[in-house]
Formats: structure tokens, C-alpha cells, sequence
């Protein structure tokens, strides 16, 4: 994957929740069976805390949402309920990105990885999914 940072604006279906993030222009971006994200169908990828930013009043539109371990903080607009970037259990020091989220023409290739969030242990031991919210 290529590693040059490049900006990405994103944000919710009704544009209440914005944010900008630095990632690279090819992304990893996980397809995760837990059972929120088969609900919801989020495919996301995942970038450190620090490349993260809330625009504008985007924070006044946010609701969360947590269950099992709490550790996960899945956010969600309180007007149209899209959840265009959250906290993953995964890498609770980073932002997991809703790539379907990223306004277009900065993203030029996604790579889709596979999550068995089903069995969450066992897929976070052997995918690497950690090292994706750390500084390089």
C-alpha cells in the first residue's frame, strides 16, 4: 500500500457530522462480521487518533453506541444515523474510517480485508489489525 498521507474529507449522509482525516490514498480497509458491523455493513479503515479531526460543530450531532466490552465506541449522526467513523475495539487509539464515508476523489485504491469479528480473539492474534492506528 502506498504510504504518502494525502487528506480525506468525509463525513454522515446529511453533512451534520464532518471530519477530516489523514491517510494514504490506498487504504486496508477492513469487512468485519461482528455483529454490529454485519448489521450495518461497514467496511472501514483505520488510521491513528492523531490523523483524525472533527470539523466545524460535527461533536454536537455525534450519539454513541457500546456493548459487550465498552471498549468500541460506535458513533452515529443523531440526524440521519450514519455512522461515518468510530472507535474500534481493535485499536482503541485510533479511528476506524467508513471508506464508503470519504468524500470522493482521494481515495484511489481500497484494499478489502476480511475481520471474523465473529470469533474477535482469534482474527485480532493473527490479522495485524493493531499495527493499523499506529505512527509509522
Amino acid at each position: 500500500m502506498d504510504s504518502e498521507l494525502v487528506v480525506h474529507n468525509g463525513g454522515c449522509h446529511c453533512k451534520k457530522v464532518r471530519w477530516r482525516v489523514e491517510a494514504p490514498a490506498s487504504v486496508v480497509a477492513w469487512d468485519c462480521n461482528c455483529s454490529d458491523c454485519f448489521m450495518r455493513a461497514n467496511t472501514h479503515f483505520i488510521v491513528p487518533l492523531e490523523r483524525f479531526k472533527l470539523l466545524g460543530d460535527s461533536k454536537n450531532f455525534i450519539s454513541t453506541y457500546t456493548f459487550g466490552t465498552h471498549t468500541a465506541k460506535h458513533t452515529f449522526c443523531k440526524v440521519c444515523g450514519i455512522t461515518s467513523f468510530y472507535h474500534p475495539r481493535s485499536n482503541p487509539d485510533g479511528v476506524a474510517i467508513t471508506f464508503k464515508c470519504v468524500d470522493p476523489g482521494t481515495l484511489a485504491y481500497v484494499e478489502i480485508r476480511q475481520f471474523d469479528g465473529s470469533n474477535w480473539e482469534a482474527s485480532y492474534g493473527h490479522t495485524g489489525i493493531a499495527s493499523f492506528s499506529k505512527l509509522s
